[in-house]
């Protein structure tokens, strides 16, 4: 039997809690951060466009919790059958841009029983805004 990592037993237990009363699919993150580890679940709306996946309910939780440096993140689809096809239980489009944005590219992304990715393998040619370097960001490294 393989060993599961910590941060995938959060992101199961996180998926229990999801709100999800039209799909039935069960989803949890676990984000580790500089300052801790904060979780997220699939949370759904009747007006399907206002539905939030769980990867970026525990990304925006720690970012609201002053987080400022992403470590690697950790996805369970709880209610998946194992049966499912691996693609079903990765995170969808939106949530790889996401990710992208914030955990750097070798950062890597745990998916409950498919495997483990570097973010710059499930999102390869991420969407990013070229910035200029602004007076602060030459002190903050």
């Amino acid at each position: 039997m393989t060993q599961v990592s910590p941060l995938i037993l959060q992101a199961r237990a996180a998926g229990e809690r999801a709100y999800c009363p039209y799909s039935d699919f069960h989803v949890g993150a676990a984000v580790e951060t500089d300052i801790g580890i904060f979780e997220g679940c699939n949370v759904e709306n009747a007006s399907y466009s206002l539905t939030i996946c769980a990867e970026r309910v525990a990304l925006f939780h720690a970012i609201a919790h002053g987080a400022k440096q992403f470590l690697r993140l950790a996805v369970s689809c709880v209610s998946a059958l194992e049966t499912d096809p691996p693609e079903s239980r990765t995170p969808c489009g939106a949530c790889r841009q996401v990710i992208a944005e914030l955990l750097p590219p070798n950062a890597l992304v745990e998916i409950d029983g498919v495997g483990v990715w570097r973010v710059e393998e499930l999102l390869p040619l991420a969407f990013r805004i070229p910035r200029e370097p602004t007076p602060n960001s030459e002190t903050e490294s």
